[in-house]
């Protein structure tokens, strides 16, 4: 049985979120959803979020899971406020606790912040087998770009996260704690090493201007074989390592990483409100 797969773009960060659902039991899971943020303002919405929610319910569907990939720097997960509306278990892979650790230290975080991942309803190790429906998935870890980084594989199709781009983006940065260009090679050829027919479902797509088609989604292991500017075929780990770390001395910051970081590690849940019944989060001064 193919899953029926609905995706859903957010334009302000360029993520794709999805909505995968076994037609036969009607269960389904959501991937690597997205939170409105004005950092102007300092304000959260849900108008990205309640697509998901009216599409979910106009299809009748139930929500077992809202899977995260990895703990993003680019974009707030929805994921605390979908299993508020919707249910479901939010899951990310086991090594979010080492990311929790990292950057409880960068924030400076409440004594009292747990970094055993509890925030989360479920912990994903490597090669674990879990169902939507009728359907089964397979976790794969896929770090490099951070150590939490997972891939979920469903029969000929994998939710890839961060771990590839599409072939004229190439490949995600790996100089955030814990990143590492070496780690991210061996998992992009890990991806690349499955059937060519594979699809591959992007989590992002930064498409160039003077691109004629504009953002995609999915692309195949053949593709991007043959065309990924960093991963393609012939590409060795040392000059792919020489080439990412190059371009990443000379990245800027993503936008939204302060706030998303310690939104994402907290499984989507805003910080707990102070005594003034206001949540507030943290800019480290001077420290990037």
């Amino acid at each position: 049985m193919q899953p029926n797969i609905k995706h859903f773009y957010h334009k302000p960060t360029w993520t794709y979120s999805y909505v995968v659902s076994d037609p036969e039991t009607k269960r389904c899971a959501i991937i690597d959803s997205a939170l409105d943020f004005n950092y102007d303002t300092g304000k959260t919405s849900t108008e990205a979020a309640d697509k998901i929610v009216r599409y979910v319910e106009e299809e009748g569907l139930t929500v077992d899971w809202l899977l995260e990939t990895h703990a993003h720097a680019d974009h707030l997960s929805a994921g605390y406020y979908l299993r508020e509306k919707l249910g479901g278990k939010i899951a990310i892979g086991e090594h979010i606790r080492d990311v929790q650790e990292v950057f409880k230290g960068v924030f400076n975080l409440e004594r009292s912040f747990p970094v055993d991942g509890s925030q989360f309803d479920h912990l994903f190790t490597d090669g674990e087998l879990f169902s939507i429906g009728n359907i089964k998935v397979s976790v794969l870890h896929t770090p490099g770009h951070t150590p939490a980084c997972v891939s979920y594989l469903l029969d000929e199709l994998v939710f890839v996260g961060d771990t590839i781009f599409m072939p004229d983006a190439g490949s995600a940065r790996c100089d955030f704690p814990g990143g590492d260009a070496k780690t991210l090679f061996k998992s992009a050829k890990k991806i690349l090493a499955l059937p060519e027919q594979t699809k591959l479902y992007m989590c992002h797509d930064y498409a160039p201007e003077e691109a004629v088609v504009g953002p995609r989604w999915v692309t195949t292991v053949a593709e991007e074989r043959a065309y990924n500017k960093h991963v393609h075929d012939g590409i060795s780990e040392e000059k792919f390592v020489e080439m990412r770390t190059a371009r990443d001395e000379v990245l800027a910051m993503p936008k939204l990483i302060l706030p998303s970081i310690q939104i994402n590690i907290r499984a989507g849940a805003l910080p707990a409100a102070e005594d003034n019944g206001v949540s507030y989060l943290k800019l480290p001064l001077n420290q990037f």
